[in-house]
């Protein structure tokens, strides 16, 4: 069937059980994905789909790019585009307008749009009634999807409870409600995710996990920059945003001295981290690559989840905490309900500043035995996690 007119209805597939799928990214495109290592949850969860010989085709999905971005963009991410195989097919919907409309109306018609561009690509593809997974809440809530099989709302974030995207929490509120009366599968991080959502369909809390073969590997010698920062040292892996409790940093150092605090990720605002930099003890060193990090988390003697208690970080599932016990590490985190329970190496406390009196604690408990090491990466692998979030979307 050819679909002639954009505006006309989508069809529905009825050939029967699929083994194809199509997937969708929320704000970033697969060449984002390939530059920064495959290493956040989508990126992993589209790997497993790649890779799976469980899956026939595959369609990966961009979000919406303007004209003038992607010309601008497509020699630098030529490289980083999926290889593209009789099973893996890749779609990168454009349009003229750089961002998303703010009106919910304006929003319903765009992701129409979008969606007949993901109808088109996928005929083309020969996708039969593909298992529709995007980590998109506005794809989520403004499809209609009557051409594709069941579909399933990766929720790696509350989008409703960001800052720096306020303006669209009208859309997103619309969009929450819209994917709990599809009845539509859902899997979240946390638990604050599907109470905020209140699915009605299939849903579960499957919680951030970690990729054996970073972890399992022979212990990696530290990067020569981090060697020369004196001991102990006190990591925090991640985007250095308003998550972070700026000023329990610089309280913890200044109470700590000998601890010297190193901050490994992107800088947003460069105003914002400025006061971290005034400190003597406390490095921020930007982002690095995959390896470097797994090589500091296996060399440094303890970890931080430094951050704020807000309706965002309450909706997170910290990828970072399972990434330090990976490591064998033990973790300084904020007392937030999805990182309760992950067992006597995460030591809690109200704010950062009550990081001061943790620490000795942490210092004493030392690193893990390899074998209790091993154990909590096999417990918690990706491929345990993906197993959980493809088993919802067949109800």
């Amino acid at each position: 069937m050819i679909l002639t007119d954009p505006n006309s209805p989508l069809p529905s597939w009825t050939d029967g059980p699929s083994r194809d799928f199509v997937f969708t990214f929320s704000y970033e495109s697969f060449a984002d994905a390939q530059k920064r290592g495959m290493m956040r949850p989508p990126d992993r969860l589209v790997s497993t789909l790649i890779a799976s010989p469980d899956v026939r085709r595959l369609l990966v999905a961009d979000p919406f790019r303007s004209w003038v971005t992607s010309w601008a963009r497509g020699i630098i991410d030529h490289a980083h585009r999926p290889r593209v195989s009789d099973k893996v097919r890749h779609v990168s919907p454009r349009r003229f307008s750089r961002a998303d409309p703010v009106d919910v109306s304006e929003i319903e018609a765009v992701y129409g749009s979008y969606e007949r561009a993901l109808f088109r690509a996928a005929r083309g593809a020969d996708l039969s009634t593909p298992k529709f997974i995007t980590a998109s809440p506005l794809v989520a809530g403004f499809t209609e999807l009557a051409w594709a099989g069941p579909a399933l709302y990766y929720a790696r974030d509350d989008w409703l409870s960001s800052p720096a995207r306020r303006q669209y929490w009208p859309a997103y509120r619309e969009a929450y409600r819209r994917i709990a009366a599809s009845g539509r599968a859902v899997a979240a991080v946390s638990q604050e995710i599907i109470d905020r959502i209140e699915p009605r369909g299939p849903h579960a809390v499957v919680p951030n996990g970690i990729e054996p073969v970073e972890w399992l590997s022979a212990q990696p010698t530290a990067p020569r920059w981090f060697e020369k920062i004196p001991g102990p040292r006190a990591v925090y892996v991640g985007t250095l945003d308003s998550r972070l409790d700026i000023d329990g940093l610089v309280r913890l150092a200044r109470a700590r001295p000998e601890l010297h605090l190193v901050l490994i990720g992107p800088a947003p605002s460069a105003k914002f981290i400025a006061p971290l930099r005034e400190e003597t003890n406390i490095h921020v060193r930007g982002e690095v690559g995959r390896a470097e990090v797994v090589a500091v988390l296996r060399n440094t003697e303890i970890t931080l989840l430094a951050h704020r208690t807000t309706p965002l970080t309450e909706a997170m599932s910290p990828l970072k905490v399972y990434e330090y016990l990976a490591a064998g590490r033990p973790v300084l985190a904020t007392d937030l309900r999805p990182v309760r329970g992950l067992g006597t190496s995460v030591h809690l406390a109200p704010t950062v500043t009550d990081f001061i009196d943790l620490v000795d604690g942490a210092l004493a408990q030392g690193i893990q035995s390899e074998s209790a090491r091993a154990d909590f990466v096999s417990a918690n692998a990706w491929t345990t996690r993906h197993q959980e979030i493809l088993g919802l979307i067949d109800g």
